[in-house]
């Protein structure tokens, strides 16, 4: 299969891909293409997520990239963004399953898993045989997670008692396994637990009335004396310092989700430029909406390349929090400004889901909000900057 570089990306970032990464993308993008995208808005307007393409997801190697376990052949944390990217550029709840599935679930055993909880866990979730979800955000905690984590881990013997609840879990509706984050009562540090969603005293209920990733199943997760073995325990979660190991890496692809968010929004209108005649000539002809487009594309041009630096970091080792914050901080503020303005151009029409525009735009609120808002991130790297802490 040929691979072909996308129009908006202006500056060529796909050419340091290599001819095998590249491969790959042309695979993925024909797929989601093809089998994708003619559904999305379908299942985004009836609040459904697309269960039918969780398997192709784990064939095209989705959820498998990133995991020495797993992985079909070496790739880079470049070219794991482009796939976040190519993901959110057909539709950002499609994205956010990967990131749930992939970057959050699979990522916290990667990161904080003993090697027999790995070697038991990632496979599985890298097939699809199991669905995970990541409980950390509660009813009452959400930025202030590091402090202010209600729910509770109590040991027992070789069993562990978890009680509290957790808010806004995506996948949670139908997941296997959720990753619980809970404070320890008698060291009061935050340790993580791999939930099976069988277990007794746990319920999951989903969240209605979204205006923003509706085909993602957000769930309220309530956990009444919730017992979990010890071999269940992520064997090196000891503190709230490891869980942010965990959001670091999936805070960067969140960013690039925000690029691919952009980019969908920015084709529709493009295309919709080029269709849509008024005055006798397309509107593409206008000199205003030649401006909101040129807006836009500056807008994913500049966030592409700031994603593509942070995802080299990553491989050279050299990613810290503050780059990451920084990126989704930058990228998901861009991608709001990017998707307006695609509706713009779309007119009326820009409101309804038939010309895609209109999903791009709800779905960006999402993806400004999740993994850090951009007043936390901003916060985060304003410490590095001054040295001082502005949270409180």
């Amino acid at each position: 299969m040929t691979f072909e570089p996308l129009a908006s990306d202006f500056y060529s970032y796909e050419s340091l891909l290599t001819d095998r990464e590249k491969q790959a993308i042309a695979e993925l993008r024909a797929w989601l293409e093809a089998d994708v995208k003619p559904i999305v808005g379908d299942h985004w307007e009836r609040a459904e997520f697309p269960m039918q393409i969780v398997k192709p997801l784990a064939e095209h190697g989705v959820l498998s990239y990133g995991w020495d376990e797993t992985k079909p052949f070496e790739n880079s944390a470049v070219f794991r963004g482009f796939v976040a990217m190519e993901l959110a550029r057909v539709d950002a709840s499609v994205a956010t399953f990967v990131g749930v599935q992939n970057g959050l679930a699979t990522g916290s055993i990667s990161v904080c898993g003993s090697k027999e909880q790995r070697d038991e866990w990632i496979p599985k979730l890298a097939s699809g045989e199991v669905l995970g979800a990541f409980g950390l955000t509660e009813p009452l905690s959400g930025s202030d997670s590091a402090q202010g984590l209600r729910t509770t881990a109590k040991r027992d013997g070789d069993t562990w008692v978890l009680n509290g609840a957790k808010r806004w879990i995506g996948n949670a509706t139908f997941s296997d396994i959720t990753i619980i984050w809970a404070k320890d009562v008698d060291d009061n540090q935050v340790k993580g637990f791999i939930v099976p969603t069988t277990t007794p005293g746990y319920t999951a209920t989903k969240i209605q009335g979204k205006i923003s990733l509706r085909a993602v199943q957000n769930a309220d997760i309530t956990l009444e004396n919730v017992v979990v073995p010890e071999s269940l325990r992520l064997a090196n979660a000891n503190s709230f310092r490891d869980t942010a190991s965990v959001l670091r890496l999936t805070r960067a692809e969140v960013a690039w989700a925000a690029v691919g968010t952009s980019i969908g929004a920015y084709e529709a209108a493009v295309k919709y430029a080029g269709e849509r005649v008024q005055f006798g000539k397309t509107i593409g002809s206008h000199q205003l909406i030649q401006d909101l487009l040129v807006k836009s594309l500056g807008n994913i041009t500049a966030s592409l390349g700031m994603v593509v630096r942070v995802s080299e970091m990553l491989d050279r080792g050299e990613q810290r929090d503050e780059h990451s914050a920084l990126a989704k901080a930058y990228t998901t503020a861009r991608m709001r400004e990017t998707v307006a303005w695609a509706r713009e151009a779309c007119g009326g029409n820009g409101i309804t889901l038939e010309y895609d525009v209109a999903r791009f735009f709800a779905d960006a609120e999402a993806l400004y909000s999740y993994e850090g808002t951009r007043e936390m991130n901003t916060l985060i790297v304003g410490r590095k900057i001054t040295g001082s802490a502005a949270f409180v």
